[in-house]
């Protein structure tokens, strides 16, 4: 968690302000209880109603400034951790985006989803809760002992020991649920990973019926991750009973021996007595929010750990510089070129093998081959969504290390097995990353690809909202998508283009 510190560095007014507003907010709390006493003994025992009256007043003025600092505090609480929240997921978003293909599939979609909205949401609210309530249960548990103190030291003694006996509980019990909560999560990753798989392969579970098999899946990681949070809740369980019998026979011993030492004379009041009570009330609530804290930053630590993983992850794949580079518009000049190329994935054998060729401008070349024998991994050499492990790979004449990636990357169309639309327009989805498309442009798309009568028939035509809930371009027409994929790669980007299915590939150079 220590290195995302540098986003509370946009919040240091709130960081510091917050946690005074909660601390002045705890210095009035602890002094209700005396002014309690004083009206219990001084008041209501002498009959002064004058008295009764004043520190009534006193009581309400000190709950009404305790309540505006309380307020002010929330709102910068709110503030630091929305602010802390926004720019990490930014940042978080930003760098996913700056890793390469390798990097993305290590560490796999549904964990970065997770991590983007749970493990984030985690920090978030830690920072909310720390500037809320990091300084000020501290604050009220010794100040209870402070001010017990000040009413009878030899009571105070009592203090002392229940708040040690209270502090060896939490102790315990959240030594035995730390590593729980760590496991928690990774079982959060998994159900993650298979409702992902059962939404984007509902398709394919159905066709081969295997509802009941994906069904037992999610209800045996379901199941998992409950038998786990049981064994939480059990250890947290604990918590409040045993917390509650030290407290009570600490109010016990008070009200006995404070009784005894009433009617000693030895110089208490009834008033001290109630007042010892509400301290020792004061601890246990302290103690209490103690242990929730100490639950909350756990689960923030584990989540920052994880957050801090994908930031220290670092791209296999970098551009060695940002300025465009001179290419060759030679006809000699092999448009693409691959050499002496090998790639493996990692897992020890090689899914490309000495492959080389050269592909002529205006060339169409075709590559056949079944399912998984690297006919997209070839074609993700050439725009650098991986680096080939030996050889080179070349486009003008040019190792496709030597291009910045926009450079490199606007000159390739790419139209995968997969066509995805995104939320938005059609017309959105058509001109999507493309800058100045006249409607002719658009429209002679439209027309290539045999969507006319489509888009005709909606009631919006081209500006028709697609996507999540798009209607039949969404649900079943995915050779409507790929046409308009295709063809728009094909009048939009007049460059090399790879349409690629199941079993072919075809190369437009």
């Amino acid at each position: 968690m220590i290195k995302l510190r540098r986003y509370l560095a946009y919040y240091k007014k709130e960081c510091i302000i917050g946690p005074l507003c909660k601390l002045f907010e705890a210095i009035l709390e602890l002094l209700v209880p005396l002014v309690m006493a004083g009206i219990i003994d001084n008041g209501v025992r002498n009959g002064d109603t004058a008295y009764i009256w004043r520190m009534g007043g006193l009581l309400v003025i000190l709950a009404t400034v305790g309540l505006c600092s309380a307020l002010v505090c929330q709102y910068l609480a709110s503030k630091a951790s929305q602010g802390v929240g926004t720019r990490l997921r930014r940042d978080l978003f930003l760098h996913i985006n700056r890793l390469s293909h390798a990097e993305l599939d290590k560490l796999g979609t549904p964990s970065l989803i997770t991590r983007i909205t749970y493990d984030t949401n985690q920090v978030q609210q830690s920072v909310a809760m720390a500037i809320r309530l990091l300084t000020r249960a501290p604050f009220i548990v010794i100040g209870s002992m402070v001010m017990a103190m000040t009413i009878n030291l030899e009571m105070s003694i009592i203090f002392f020991i229940a708040a040690i006996l209270i502090a060896v509980t939490l102790y315990l019990i959240m030594t035995k649920s730390i590593p729980i909560f760590e496991k928690m999560q990774k079982k959060l990753d998994k159900i993650s990973l298979i409702c992902r798989e059962n939404l984007s392969g509902n398709r394919v579970i159905r066709a081969f019926s295997k509802q009941k098999n994906e069904k037992k899946r999610i209800d045996d990681s379901t199941e998992d991750l409950a038998k786990t949070s049981i064994r939480v809740s059990i250890l947290s369980a604990l918590l409040s009973p045993v917390t509650y019998i030290i407290t009570n026979a600490a109010i016990i011993l008070i009200i006995w021996f404070g009784a005894q030492n009433v009617n000693a004379g030895n110089g208490m009041l009834s008033g001290d007595i109630i007042a010892l009570v509400n301290y020792m009330t004061q601890i246990l609530l302290a103690m209490i929010v103690v242990a929730n804290l100490v639950v909350l930053f756990t689960k923030a630590s584990a989540s920052a750990a994880r957050l801090n993983e994908v930031f220290e992850t670092q791209p296999s794949v970098c551009e060695s510089t940002t300025e465009n580079i001179e290419i060759s518009e030679s006809e000699s000049t092999p448009k693409i070129e691959f050499d002496n190329v090998n790639f493996t994935y990692g897992t020890g054998d090689d899914e490309l093998e000495d492959i080389s060729f050269k592909i002529k401008r205006g060339q169409t070349v075709g590559l056949i081959g079944g399912t998984g024998c690297g006919k997209s991994t070839l074609v993700n050499l050439i725009p650098r969504f991986y680096d080939a492990t030996q050889g080179t790979v070349s486009v003008d004449g040019r190792n496709v290390k030597d291009y910045p990636f926009l450079q490199l990357r606007s000159q390739i169309g790419i139209v995968p097995q997969q066509s995805i639309l995104f939320k938005g327009t059609i017309r959105d989805n058509i001109t999507y990353g493309i800058e100045n498309v006249s409607e002719e442009q658009l429209q002679e798309v439209v027309k290539a690809a045999n969507l006319t009568d489509l888009i005709e028939s909606l009631p919006k035509g081209l500006d028709t909202m697609v996507g999540e809930h798009g209607g039949k371009l969404v649900v079943g027409n995915a050779g409507e998508k790929r046409r308009g994929v295709e063809y728009r790669e094909k009048f939009f980007h007049k460059k090399p283009s790879f349409v690629e299915n199941s079993t072919d590939l075809l190369l437009l150079v």
